[in-house]
């Protein structure tokens, strides 16, 4: 398991378990978050370009975020992020997906004035027939192993 800064390598891979995606938690989402007529009403959203209920990016952003967290890629240091690059909704999410995320370790920097480094991890969202739905490269902060260790 993963500890420390050190303990991690570029090319680290990570897989989630699975999620599914339902109407109420659609729109229950939207209508707290994102009312749009496309998050929150079938008859509208069949209107749109989504051509139907779609999932507000933001609340699949959330459930990314969910299924990062469980996976625990830090050990038991929790995920505190510095801020997210890349960040692309590149298909509509909608009732009955079933979303899964996928990472890749592809920047370690280790701080000069902290005990402790940042790791930039691409991730990928797909959903269940291994269609990409979202990406994004978050920047996470992981301590260094103390000097005693």
């Amino acid at each position: 398991m993963i500890m420390w800064f050190e303990d991690l390598s570029v090319g680290t891979r990570y897989k989630s378990a699975e999620l599914k995606v339902t109407r109420d938690d659609i729109k229950r989402f939207a209508a707290e978050f994102d009312p749009q007529p496309f998050h929150l009403d079938e008859a509208e959203a069949e209107k749109t370009i989504f051509k139907g209920l779609a999932a507000s990016g933001w609340h699949t952003a959330a459930l990314a975020m969910r299924l990062v967290v469980s996976l625990r890629p830090f050990g038991s240091y929790p995920v505190v992020g510095l801020g997210v690059d890349d960040l692309r909704w590149v298909a509509p999410v909608r009732p009955g997906d079933v979303l899964r995320v996928e990472g890749e370790v592809i920047e370690l920097t280790p701080s000069r004035t902290k005990p402790q480094g940042t790791v930039r991890v691409n991730w990928v969202v797909y959903n269940q027939n291994g269609e990409a739905v979202m990406k994004f490269s978050p920047i996470v902060v992981v301590p260094r192993r103390p000097a005693s260790q």
